[in-house]
């Protein structure tokens, strides 16, 4: 389960932003997870809370929202919502796509106190 890990980053990233802007309590952590990201949005709460004990992150809300899945279509020349990989260009037929979102895990936005 490479969610544990990944929360440890979170977790870790959020203690060096609360000693660079002085904040001491995390109320929420939304983050986005793109479908290719191979992330499970269940593990990662789970995950999530067990980390976060005895941090500045204990109580704090994980609100997750997934992303869509984009592609740069090089035929027509369109930005691309695409379901999976691989894909076909939706509006014209191609397959010649560069993955352009749909693989991140970001922190989005933080509540702090």
């Amino acid at each position: 389960m490479h969610e544990m890990s990944l929360c440890q980053g979170v977790i870790q990233i959020l203690e060096e932003q609360g000693a660079a802007h002085h904040f001491s309590r995390v109320k929420m952590v939304r983050l986005e997870i793109g479908p290719l990201a191979a992330v499970e949005p269940g593990a990662m709460r789970f995950c999530f809370g067990a980390v976060a004990r005895g941090t500045l992150a204990e109580s704090a809300e994980l609100d997750i929202i997934t992303t869509e899945v984009t592609a740069w279509c090089f035929p027509c020349g369109d930005l691309v919502t695409i379901k999976d990989r691989p894909a076909v260009c939706p509006n014209c037929g191609g397959y010649q796509l560069q993955m352009t979102g749909g693989n991140e895990l970001r922190i989005k936005e933080l509540e702090v106190a």
